[in-house]
């Protein structure tokens, strides 16, 4: 189980891959990636006091799986999640029959209305399964799950990509390919 200090760092860590690598004076290369040394000399400027154990650690243990190491862990990213424009390398593939999308109440109205938009990252992050995305949604309120027709979609044209942590991700899901599933 990860402790409260590594859940701390994890945090500013996905802040810096996934949205603010300024942060720590950094940048990410076309693919995401940083040096994985710069990233602990950043994070120990900020005060965040760590090694590449402690980053081994954290990464190994996220259960989100949320970041990845290139071969020889010289290099981290964020294997999804960024709201700054990064290649991830993905391919689209065909999604099961149907996928899930886990939010909070407040946030049905528009979805019902617009669909459900990638706002400020690079895609709608979809689930798997009901669970994933029941741990998803009730982190932003009162939950509710919509049930996404994903090989309807897919069939019509849109695309959908796997994330190495197995997250779907697609560019939008328009209204006509969901339904309300749960509200709890």
């Amino acid at each position: 189980m990860i402790s409260n200090e590594d859940m701390r760092i994890s945090k500013f860590i996905s802040l810096i891959l996934r949205h603010k690598p300024e942060e720590i004076g950094l940048t990410l290369d076309e693919y995401g990636y940083i040096s994985t040394s710069d990233l602990i000399k950043g994070l120990n400027k900020k005060g965040y006091k760590v090694t590449i154990s402690d980053i081994e650690r954290i990464v190994a243990e996220d259960g989100k799986q949320r970041y990845s190491f290139n071969n020889d862990k010289t290099k981290i990213k964020a294997n999804q999640g960024h709201s700054i424009k990064v290649n991830l390398e993905l391919q689209a593939i065909k999604p099961p029959k149907v996928l899930y999308h886990g939010t909070a109440t407040r946030f049905m109205d528009s979805i019902c209305r617009e669909g459900i938009k990638k706002q400020n990252r690079q895609y709608v992050h979809l689930s798997a399964d009901i669970e994933t995305a029941t741990k998803v949604g009730k982190r932003h309120g009162e939950l509710v799950i919509f049930k996404i027709n994903s090989e309807q979609m897919n069939k019509d044209g849109y695309k959908f990509f796997l994330s190495e942590n197995k997250v779907w991700l697609t560019d939008y899901v328009p209204v006509k390919y969901f339904d309300i599933f749960r509200t709890n």
